[in-house]
Formats: C-alpha cells, sequence, structure tokens
C-alpha cells in the first residue's frame, strides 16, 4: 500500500510550536559543534581566547553554561552574550554538546554519571576563555526523567553533580543544581522562543505563546489576555484561572505574567511507554512548518489505515498521531488552530536552556 503523501510532513509532530525535548539526543556525540551565529550577526575577526570582560573593540561579553539533564541524555548549552547598556543582550554565539544516557540511567550508582559529566565540563572550558572562568555560572538542571525518579536516588545524582561543579573553575552556587520544576521548564522555553522572536526586546513586543510536546512532560505557557474561551465556550479570566498556573517575573527590567502548567507524565515519550510498554523508534526529523490541529487528525486516520512496514516508516507513527490529536483537543484547542513547529529560530535551539540560563543570569545580579 502506498504510503500516504501527508504522513512524513508529520514526523515532527513531537514539538509543537517550540520544540521538542527528547529528539535531541539524536545530535553528534563524538564532538562539540562548531560556534553556532545567528544570520544577522557575523563572526568577530578579532576574538581572543584571552580577551577580558571589555575587548572586542570595548564589547562587554558574559558567558553562561546550562547543562540541560533530560530523559534521554544530558546536553550542555555554552552561551555568549553581548551585554547592551540598554535592553536585552545580545546572543553571539552558543556550543552545544549531547552525550547519553540521562542521568537517571545512573539511578543505582552515582557515581557513573562523572564521566560523562566530566566530558562535557571540559567542552565548556573549551569554549569559554579562561579569563572568564570565574564569573561564568555553571548550572544544570534535571527534567522529568529525574523528577520521577524516589528522592533520594534523585538526589544523590544531583550530590554527585555538585561535587564536579565545586571542583571546576566555573562560578557554582548552593543552587546551581537542581530539579526544574515543571512550569519552570514551560518559562524558561517561553523565554528562550520570545527572545529569539523579538517579544522580549520592549515592554510592548508582542509575545507568542507555546506548547512543548517533551519526552516525559508537556507544557503550555502563553501570556494570558484578559479572558480565555475554553472549548466548552466558557469565559474566563485571569483571576478566575488556578492561582498556581499565574506566574509573574522580570526579564531584562520588564515584567511578565504568563499562564503555565505542566503535565508530568504526557510527554510523547511517557505515552508510549504507558501504553505499549516501549519507547524506541523517534520519528524522522523536520526543520519546521505550520501546521493545523485538524491535518493532525486527518493524519493520524491515513497513518493508522496504513498497515505496510518498511525502514522508512515509524512503528509508532499511528499512535503517535492519535495522542497527539487527542492531546490538542483535550488542551482546548480547534480543528482549525494553527501551530507553527520550530526546533531552531535564527539557528538557535528553541531549548529552554537559554531562557533558564538569562533568568539564573538575572537572579544572580538581583543578588
Amino acid at each position: 500500500m502506498k504510503r500516504p503523501k501527508l504522513a512524513g510532513a508529520f514526523l515532527f509532530m513531537c514539538c509543537l510550536f517550540a520544540y521538542l525535548m527528547f529528539v535531541k539526543h539524536h545530535y553528534s556525540t563524538s564532538k562539540p559543534e562548531a560556534y553556532r551565529l545567528p544570520p544577522h550577526r557575523q563572526p568577530d575577526s578579532d576574538l581572543s581566547a584571552d580577551d577580558g570582560p571589555t575587548s572586542d573593540a570595548g564589547r562587554r561579553f558574559q558567558y553562561g553554561i546550562m547543562f540541560d539533564a533530560g530523559s534521554t541524555g544530558t546536553r550542555i548549552h555554552v552561551f555568549k552574550f553581548q551585554i547592551e547598556d540598554k535592553g536585552a543582550p545580545k546572543l553571539a554565539q552558543e556550543t552545544f554538546r549531547a552525550i547519553k544516557p540521562g542521568l537517571s540511567a545512573y539511578a543505582d550508582d552515582p557515581q557513573q554519571c562523572t564521566a560523562g559529566i566530566v566530558e562535557l565540563l571540559e567542552v565548556a572550558k573549551s569554549s569559554v576563555p579562561p579569563s572568564y572562568w570565574t564569573s561564568t555560572p555553571v548550572v544544570l538542571k534535571a527534567t522529568a526523567g529525574l523528577r520521577l525518579l524516589p528522592g533520594e536516588k534523585a538526589d544523590q545524582l544531583l550530590d554527585r553533580v555538585r561535587a564536579l561543579f565545586l571542583e571546576s573553575p566555573f562560578l557554582s552556587t548552593d543552587d546551581s543544581v537542581s530539579i526544574m520544576d515543571g512550569t519552570d521548564e514551560g518559562i524558561s522555553a517561553w523565554i528562550t522562543v520570545n527572545f529569539l522572536t523579538g517579544g522580549l526586546h520592549s515592554a510592548h513586543s508582542p509575545t507568542v505563546g507555546m506548547l512543548d510536546l517533551g519526552g516525559g512532560s508537556t507544557q503550555i505557557t502563553f501570556s494570558p489576555q484578559d479572558e480565555v474561551r475554553t472549548r466548552t465556550g466558557e469565559r474566563k479570566t485571569i483571576q478566575t484561572s488556578p492561582i498556581d498556573y499565574i506566574r509573574t517575573f522580570q526579564m531584562f527590567s520588564h515584567p511578565h505574567v504568563v499562564y503555565t502548567h505542566s503535565y508530568l507524565g504526557l510527554g510523547l515519550m511517557s505515552a508510549r511507554l504507558a501504553i505499549l510498554g516501549g519507547v524506541g523508534a523517534p520519528p524522522h526529523e523536520k526543520k519546521g512548518g505550520s501546521i493545523r490541529v485538524s491535518d493532525y487528525t486527518d493524519a493520524a486516520k491515513k497513518g493508522c489505515s496504513d498497515v505496510s512496514v518498511g525502514p522508512q516508516r515509524s512503528p509508532f507513527l499511528c499512535l503517535d498521531l492519535v495522542y497527539i490529536s487527542a492531546l490538542l483537543q483535550e488542551l482546548g484547542f480547534p480543528p482549525h488552530k494553527q501551530f507553527r513547529l520550530a526546533r531552531t529560530i535564527n539557528q538557535v535551539e528553541t531549548s529552554w536552556a537559554l531562557g533558564a540560563t538569562f533568568h539564573y543570569i538575572e537572579s544572580l545580579k538581583a543578588h
């Protein structure tokens, strides 16, 4: 039977409007990626590894190191920011590296995670000029993988990472290593996307909402209007939303109010595990595009009617499309609602890591 043409267009369904966390383990684990710059900026030709904080023709820079300890792997993001006198900083460079498996795989023997963390710290040392090491914060945020572990096992893993961070030359504080709350993950991803799209550059810039369908959890975050219409037609205001779902924070000297909620266990990998007892064969990856809720429903019907097998066909295609279609409808999105799929924006990963780095640096300034 001929494979439906629509099926291939939706194999990147795992990241709605922003990014899919679990596909990042497909990145190369053999060596660090080269620095990546947004296309509107050109590489600086006079950068030196020994440059100080005000080098490069008087421009000021700051670095931040974020470890993303996910359910399928640990990723490091090394960010270089150009500090502006007013407004948001500019992202000048990013270095990314991923290793497998995730920290949770070492739950019964925390010492075994040492080699991987040390390997990623070496990536950071080679990416940050030595003169910046002591002023560059190093942070690890663990997500759903560790949130699902028993508390004692998770604490032992985090304690081992803390010890390694304290031995490193980077800035490590009491809160440098932690399990990220699901809502904080959603907020950080929202900050990343809106920074990259320009929504945080002024108090009046429009922002975009996002739905992150990850491996272990799903987050939805947006800046609420005065009223939100639910799928049953009921109208709700910010005042009637659950208090824990509304968060207020400062970013780049501007206040922001967002509605955010995390659904632990509703990530795509968790859904596969609960339904079939397996999590293999992730989709083919796509670069992005626009899609409606009804497109998922139509693709699910066609994907589930095609029983053919082959190396190019994911055995989870039918399940994934049905699950995503049902999830979107349950969250209240109408069939005509259109989403933008984006794994990167201006060649920068739409990961929560960038937003969390901004948030952490802002908190250091506040103290």
